[in-house]
């Protein structure tokens, strides 16, 4: 029974088991792919081979997937037109349902447009110019980074150790010059700039590229930015060794396109390229990529001797293809109930779907995809694989050594999280630079310009290649304060100053220091910093001791108006007091001669205090108080500027006025090579013919010596040489007229270079240094401290007098003025009071007003007996009187005799005056 059993269960399995298999075979849908390659290159042929081990690797991995990629290669040949024909072959009569590539960029944007037409996915890894965007085209996928994304963590590196210039060396290709454009924006973001860009066509022999090597060379650049592909690169790179352009000094930098990544191009390329720095995208060392870099080198020469390693480009390509098979599988499960067929009787592609859109949705499945691969996270951004790290790598004995990574969140950093740092010595690890030196290679050796000097050796002084002086300093103090070396070298130049800075704009110089002034027509083909002199323009004159001999300087204490106004207020107080005491004081009275000169003399007197008459009313006090405090402020006032001018030596400038120059026609001196000459021909309109071209201090004071026959009467310079003169010599000339404006010296680089914004803060750092500037000006400027010191220029030369005013004295005139009208009017006051009957008599009386009013001034003139004076003068005589009457009757007949004489001619007197 039990063997029974077993025989029936031995029936079953050989009848129905082949029958099973057979039922359960599984049934796949062959998918065709085109892919367009140049096949001769070493990309194209690493490329090929990444695709075939990444199909057998897909499909090993997921055996259960329902849908087969397979692929009809074509070759494009390195030609566009052959990319193209073979792109429309595939899609017409291949009937592809994508195709891989091609492999340039200028290949790429031709067949791009024919997947746009016929709805058929184009899915390149190795078109990465900027130009080509899927924005743009809606069926063109990058399996890769655009070459764009680099740019910032160049740049960054260039702003990092603060290089100015950066000279772009690329390709005459799609993929060189996509990137240009880019490269110069980031760069002027970081304050750089490219003065010179260099295209090299891929067909170029090695003569042409040596002969433009030799022209960089003479540039006297140093740093350069290579953007080519592996092919030209290498050679290229061969032959910047060869012309001496890999030693110390040098900088270069590559882009993505020249890194090796994880396998040499080759040790003799490797070689020229060392310490060469560059940026590539961040791939993780996977346990995966290993392994996959192991079976690679296992059979490199298998399929084709083109195959030199791998790259980043293979990386991409083994991607795309997981990608592409990934998204037909979700494409064709989608439809699978009307895809079943026999793999082994029948090749099918995605159009028996029936639904007439198979590129969009295949597009679409693509464009969704998500997941880890060889070359990290495979996730695309508006139709292209999204950047986010990059390495900074150092080519250095055969090797690349990661010195730092950018993420575009931190920037720079040493450490791959690492926080970003400002101190690029921080940032990143030390490179080895070409010629195995750690010292940071400069911008670029700077040309720069001198102009030769022959005089005011001072300010700058050119003298077996080096330069001293003043300008020199500051250049030397700043230039140690900027925040990275600059090299350069001097020459010397023989000619205007507008002439050597017109250099700079022919390039023949990168900069000029000197003592050159920054003005508006310069500004137009140079840039200059910030000024470190005062400006301005003035005028230089001989002066003139002109008042120790004047014939009248006693008259110049006080002016013309003052002296009037002083006379009239002498006059005036003389008056009032001779009124006031006319009535009452016998010194003021008498023949009219007598009180006229008592009215000049009275007043004038009082100068030196020489009066001696006394006043007896109370109100001529009053006003002589106030009189004689207005003498002695005048007094005083005048004999302290009359003292000034006979003691004090007063130099007056012999011209004051550059018009009064011009009309008389006289000849003006200005420094020689200076812009001051077609300042005066253009603004001033002087005439060629009356300017003394001048060069050294000497010269500048024979041509204002006073009998020189080439004499001139004025010098035109800037501020800062005129100062300088007169520092030496203030006792002879002086600075008059008007300070034309101008900006000061300062030094010059070409337009637009970034130089002028650091130079700038570094003048600016050393002007305001005090101390510095003290011990630099002290050293071009006091050595001739020697001799006897000048005193203030404004506070002794002048071109006004220095006479006094009325204005300054006005107050004092205003009091003793209303002083004297008050008590004027108090006294007519109280004379209208007192003798208002007999006035009152003569103005009721029929006589004319002149009548009146000489009878009105006949009544002030006579005696006001009720005076003090009179009345003690009256008690005076009485106490003379003898008291034995009959003895003093004849003496006192004789004198009342004799006085009734002496009163009637004294009444005669009167009665004459009134």
């Amino acid at each position: 029974m039990a063997n029974q059993k077993h025989f029936l269960w031995f029936i079953f399995i050989v009848l129905f088991i082949p029958g099973i298999e057979l039922s359960t075979t599984k049934e796949v849908i062959q998918v065709p792919v085109g892919v367009v390659l140049n096949l001769n290159s070493s990309v194209g042929a690493m490329a090929e081979n990444c695709m075939t081990m990444a199909l057998d690797d897909f499909y090993t991995k997921h055996a259960h997937y329902q849908t087969r990629l397979f692929f009809l290669t074509r070759d494009s040949k390195n030609d566009v037109v052959s990319a193209a024909f073979e792109a429309q072959h595939l899609i017409n009569i291949e009937n592809v349902s994508a195709i891989i590539g091609p492999q340039s960029s200028a290949e790429a944007k031709f067949v791009i447009e024919l997947g746009r037409r016929n709805h058929v996915p184009i899915l390149s890894f190795s078109a990465t110019s900027p130009s080509l965007s899927p924005s743009h085209s809606s069926f063109f996928v990058r399996t890769a980074f655009s070459d764009s994304a680099q740019v910032e963590a160049i740049a960054a590196i260039v702003g990092a150790y603060r290089w100015l210039e950066v000279v772009l060396i690329y390709e005459d290709t799609e993929y060189g010059n996509s990137l240009i454009p880019y490269l110069v924006d980031a760069f002027q973001q970081v304050g750089a700039r490219v003065p010179y860009r260099s295209v090299i066509p891929p067909h170029y022999n090695g003569t042409k590229i040596l002969k433009e090597l030799d022209h960089l060379k003479s540039t006297r650049a140093r740093i350069f930015l290579v953007h080519m592909t592996a092919s030209l690169g290498s050679k290229f790179f061969f032959l910047a060794s060869k012309a001496g352009m890999m030693t110390e000094g040098y900088g270069w930098i590559v882009t993505e396109g020249l890194s090796t990544l994880l396998d040499p191009v080759g040790s003799r390329t490797m070689d020229s390229m060392q310490g060469v720095v560059g940026v590539r995208p961040y791939i993780t060392m996977s346990k995966e990529l290993k392994d996959f870099v192991l079976r690679m080198k296992r059979f490199r020469f298998r399929k084709s001797s083109k195959i030199t390693g791998i790259n980043l480009f293979g990386l991409w390509a083994y991607d795309t293809v997981w990608a592409l098979a990934m998204a037909v599988e979700k494409v064709g499960i989608a439809n699978y109930s009307t895809m079943i067929q026999n793999v082994s009787t029948s090749r099918v592609d995605l159009a028996s779907l029936g639904t007439g859109d198979r590129g969009q949705k295949l597009l679409e499945a693509i464009l969704d995809l998500k997941f880890e691969n060889l070359s990290g996270n495979f996730r695309l951004a508006k139709g292209q694989l999204e950047a986010s790290t990059f390495e900074v790598f150092n080519v250095i004995g055969g090797k690349e050594r990661i010195i730092g990574y950018w993420n575009q969140m931190k920037g720079l950093s040493r450490k791959l999280n690492g926080a970003a740092k400002l101190d690029v010595r921080k940032t990143l690890e030390k490179p080895i630079w070409p010629g195995y030196t750690t010292d940071i290679p400069p911008t670029k050796k700077l040309r720069i310009g001198v102009p030769l000097k022959k005089g005011f050796y001072e300010f700058l002084k050119f003298e077996n290649n080096n330069i001293s002086g003043f300008s020199a300093e500051i250049f030397f103090a700043a230039e140690k304060k900027l925040p990275f070396s600059l090299s350069y070298e001097f020459s010397a130049f023989a000619g205007t100053y507008d002439d050597l800075l017109y250099q700079i704009h022919l390039q023949k110089y990168d900069a000029v220091v000197g003592d050159t002034t920054i003005v508006a027509d310069r500004s137009l083909y140079v840039d200059f910093t910030l000024p470190y002199s005062e400006s301005g323009v003035s005028m230089i004159v001989l002066t003139e001791d002109s008042e120790r001999n004047n014939l009248w300087i006693f008259l110049k204490p006080l002016s013309l108006g003052l002296w009037l106004t002083t006379g009239v207020a002498f006059i005036f107080t003389g008056f009032v007091i001779w009124l006031l005491e006319h009535r009452e004081n016998t010194e003021f009275r008498g023949p009219p001669q007598k009180q006229l000169g008592m009215i000049f003399w009275f007043s004038f007197s009082t100068l030196v205090f020489a009066h001696r008459e006394k006043v007896v009313n109370n109100w001529s006090r009053f006003v002589l108080i106030i009189w004689v405090f207005v003498v002695l402020i005048l007094t005083q006032s005048y004999t302290a500027s009359l003292a000034s001018m006979l003691t004090v030596r007063k130099l007056q400038p012999a011209f004051t006025d550059i018009k009064e120059i011009q009309r008389n026609g006289y000849k003006v001196g200005y420094q020689n090579s200076s812009f001051i000459k077609g300042f005066l021909m253009e603004h001033l309109n002087f005439d060629e013919t009356q300017l003394v071209p001048l060069v050294t201090i000497q010269d500048y004071h024979n041509a204002l010596s006073r009998g020189n026959k080439n004499r001139v009467p004025a010098i035109l310079d800037e501020v800062p040489y005129l100062k300088l003169i007169l520092k030496k010599n203030c006792s002879k000339y002086t600075m008059v007229g008007p300070t034309y404006k101008t900006d000061g010296f300062g030094f010059a680089f070409q337009s637009g270079s970034s130089l002028v914004s650091y130079m700038s803060s570094a003048i600016l750092n050393v002007t305001q240094d005090k101390n510095q500037m003290d011990k630099l000006q002290s050293t071009y400027f006091d050595y001739f401290d020697n001799q006897p010191a000048c005193e203030d220029q404004s506070a002794k030369i002048s071109s006004e007098g220095p006479s006094l005013g009325v204005y300054s004295f006005g107050g004092l005139f205003i009091i003793a003025g209303v002083a004297s009208m008050v008590a004027l009017l108090m006294y007519m006051y109280h004379f209208l009071c007192s003798h208002w009957p007999a006035l009152r008599t003569i103005s009721s009386s029929e006589s004319r007003f002149w009548e009146k009013l000489v009878e009105v001034a006949k009544h002030f003139d006579k005696k006001d007996l009720t005076s003090h004076q009179f009345k003690r003068r009256e008690s005076r005589v009485h106490a003379l009187d003898t008291p034995d009457e009959g003895l003093a009757a004849a003496p006192a007949a004789n004198d009342m005799q004799n006085n009734s004489c002496s009163r009637n001619s004294h009444n005669s007197g009167e009665q004459s005056w009134t």
